[in-house]
């Protein structure tokens, strides 16, 4: 039931902040909005308010906005096209379409700022788990328990400051001040060139002292400016992480067989949810982030596919033929079936435990 309700709560919100982004634009625009449906096929239930029906519909996997002259070569009347889709300036059409995946990009910073705020930021401690057997840090008399609290005489209050210095050291000697049973205890220690995998699977030679992390965290407590200077840097360190690792994808560096579809997500989120609301807020934005970025690759039938239009309208003066968008559209469809196809294979391969899932 867990996994459930975290699945819809998720996926609707997720939905809703996309669709919300494009219907806002359109409507400031002065776009006549016709439907703002959260899911596709029969609706179920809904209003109308303005002239615009707000519905949810029977398959939540999904939603839409549909517009006055959304579709080229839809008759309107001489009164309506004012409020036209088709008739306002290209910047403009650009604009609402954009707006749904950019919608999604802040809506994962809104949410990194609000538990920033609400909850403060979490920092790793300095403090070590584990002392690695046969490691520098074994050699150099490190225990588990130590605090590490300056390096080469500079203060440091986190596991990442450490982490960094680490991999800066380019194996030099590096002098620790360490905190043990209250004492303060100077130890030298030398970092050794290891091969190690990166979040993708990638392997690359770095230093290391041997030692992992205790755990243990502390909470920075914020003000609204710190907060959000943090919560754009970590967003937008999330969008350039999600961005390489589509690329990897594209390029074959990281196999196919890593995708996953609605199962994965439903399981992924019901996971976070037992551990806490805080980590499924943090999984919400991640999400949000992977929507929006795929929203925003130039495949026929996705919002980068109607930009990669416009962009084309926009050099060459004109717009697309019917038989041309048609065509486009045919293959931007068979491009996401064979994508939903593969992801679906992924995920009842996963669930059915067959051993592995598709690579080719």
């Amino acid at each position: 039931m867990t996994t459930l309700w975290s699945f819809l709560l998720v996926l609707s919100l997720l939905i809703l902040v996309h669709e919300l982004g494009h219907f806002l634009v359109a409507r400031a625009f002065g776009v006549k909005v016709l439907k703002f449906s959260i899911g596709f096929g029969p609706r179920i239930w809904g209003i109308v308010r303005g002239g615009t029906d707000y519905c949810i519909s029977a398959f939540p996997l999904g939603g839409f906005v549909k517009m006055l002259g959304e579709q080229p070569g839809e008759e309107i009347p001489e009164e309506e096209r004012q409020y036209s889709f088709n008739h306002k300036p290209l910047w403009q059409r650009a604009a609402i379409v954009a707006a749904g995946p950019i919608s999604n990009l802040l809506f994962a910073g809104f949410i990194i700022f609000a538990i920033l705020i609400l909850y403060g930021n979490p920092v790793l401690l300095p403090e070590i788990g584990e002392v690695q057997p046969d490691s520098p840090a074994q050699s150099a008399g490190l225990k588990p328990g130590d605090m590490i609290v300056a390096v080469n005489g500079h203060p440091i209050e986190t596991w990442e400051e450490l982490s960094k210095i680490i991999r800066s050291s380019k194996g030099k000697p590096l002098k620790l001040l360490v905190k043990r049973d209250g004492k303060e205890l100077a130890i030298s220690v030398t970092p050794k060139l290891k091969k190690v995998k990166n979040i993708f699977g990638e392997e690359s030679e770095v230093p290391i002292i041997g030692v992992t992390a205790a755990g243990n965290l502390k909470i920075e407590k914020l003000n609204p400016l710190s907060a959000f200077s943090l919560a754009a840097s970590k967003t937008y360190d999330l969008i350039a992480l999600t961005f390489k690792g589509f690329l990897k994808i594209i390029k074959r560096d990281i196999p196919l067989s890593v995708l996953g579809g609605p199962i994965m997500i439903a399981q992924m989120a019901g996971q976070q949810a037992q551990q806490g609301m805080l980590n499924l807020f943090y999984f919400m934005a991640l999400l949000s982030i992977n929507l929006g970025l795929l929203n925003l690759f130039p495949i026929p039938v996705l919002d980068g596919g109607h930009l990669l239009f416009f962009a084309i309208e926009a050099i060459t003066r004109k717009p697309l033929s019917m038989r041309q968008r048609e065509i486009a559209q045919q293959i931007g469809i068979f491009i996401l079936m064979a994508l939903m196809l593969l992801v679906f294979y992924n995920d009842i391969a996963r669930l059915m435990g067959f051993g592995q899932t598709f690579k080719p």
